[in-house]
């Protein structure tokens, strides 16, 4: 399977968007989703997956016109729920005490009416799971940034804590072997200019 991250917005970096409503692609990401597709193309696939965020489906449009795909759309992929801290910006969260423990301690912590990473990677898991007896050509699946690396550090069994010492760039591509009841990380990370 191919887990891809969507491509950059306007608000990256700045905004913790989460499930925030009408978040779309700027002009660099669409650079960037058409960058990754022209790569996902000479690799082939069999299924196309995304979460139902707009920025994720964008990309995904993307990568299926160029594949010749149509898109599922799996709740399974969806951003994790931040809660009250949704729309806010990183550096109005930065003295906040929930926030850091969040940032410190994934794995006992939740944001504030939203969801727990633990929660997140469960249901990513779960569909990763389901998907890992399928036979023919890889999957992608388009999803966000802290969703991937949650699946990735249950493929590895690490803490979720260990979180930050993975790198999911904007319209980047990890690749993920798979099988029941195990799988390997086959590549991490990988992207190509626009």
């Amino acid at each position: 399977m191919i887990l891809v991250r969507h491509a950059s917005h306007d608000r990256l970096g700045r905004i913790l968007c989460g499930r925030m409503p009408g978040v779309s692609l700027s002009e660099e990401g669409r650079a960037e989703a058409g960058a990754l597709a022209r790569l996902l193309a000479a690799c082939g696939a069999g299924r196309l997956l995304a979460s139902p965020l707009a920025r994720a489906q964008e990309t995904a449009a993307t990568i299926a016109e160029n594949l010749n795909l149509s898109i599922e759309t799996a709740a399974e992929l969806d951003e994790i729920d931040f809660g009250a801290w949704t729309g806010r910006a990183f550096q109005d969260l930065a003295d906040d005490p929930a926030w850091m423990a969040w940032n410190t301690a994934r794995s006992d912590t939740r944001p504030p009416g939203g969801e727990s990473m633990g929660e997140a990677q469960g249901r990513a898991g779960g569909l990763l799971d389901r998907l890992a007896g399928e036979e023919g050509p890889p999957a992608i699946l388009v999803s966000h940034g802290d969703v991937i690396r949650a699946a990735i550090l249950r493929l590895l069994g690490l803490s979720l804590d260990a979180y930050d010492s993975l790198v999911v760039d904007p319209a980047s591509r990890s690749e993920v072997a798979l099988w029941p009841g195990g799988g390997r990380l086959v590549s991490l990370n990988e992207r190509c200019a626009p």
